[in-house]
């Protein structure tokens, strides 16, 4: 018995629809973590001392994993990640995460366009820390 919800329609949907919110919770191990993934080690993302001789406000999220992070919550809407067949964004504010502590990221994904002859939709999304958007037009395309 399968306790995945059904994947969605594009007849039960309308622009504007909110399809979903979710809050990301990262501290200084996921970007350890992320860094060991991903292979990017630049000391902004661990490094305190050199983060702020930059000009950074302290060590921050690679803006991959924050990007990665909220297409996370389209896919796990579409009940397939192989559903998001384009996903763009652009970057415009870093996020500091502190130490000790965490830094929350603010997800909510709704749709922004309808294309029932190709069987797709766009979903917009908002991602933002501490009120602020910290990607901007961050927009997946997904097969339905």
């Amino acid at each position: 018995m399968s306790t995945q919800a059904p994947r969605p329609q594009i007849a039960d949907l309308a622009v504007g629809d909110v399809v979903g919110s979710r809050e990301v919770v990262v501290d200084r191990a996921r970007l350890v973590r992320y860094a060991g993934v991903s292979g990017d080690f630049n000391p902004i993302h661990w490094n305190e001392r050199f983060a702020t001789e930059v000009g950074l406000p302290g060590v921050i999220a690679h803006g991959m994993f924050t990007m990665g992070a909220a297409v996370a919550l389209v896919e796990d809407w579409a009940g397939d990640p192989g559903a998001v067949v384009d996903y763009q964004t652009r970057f415009s504010r870093p996020v500091p995460v502190p130490d000790p502590g965490s830094a929350t990221v603010a997800v909510e994904a709704t749709i922004g366009a309808i294309d029932a002859e190709a069987g797709t939709v766009r979903v917009d999304l908002a991602v933002t820390f501490e009120g602020q958007r910290v990607l901007m037009k961050a927009q997946a395309v997904v097969r339905l």
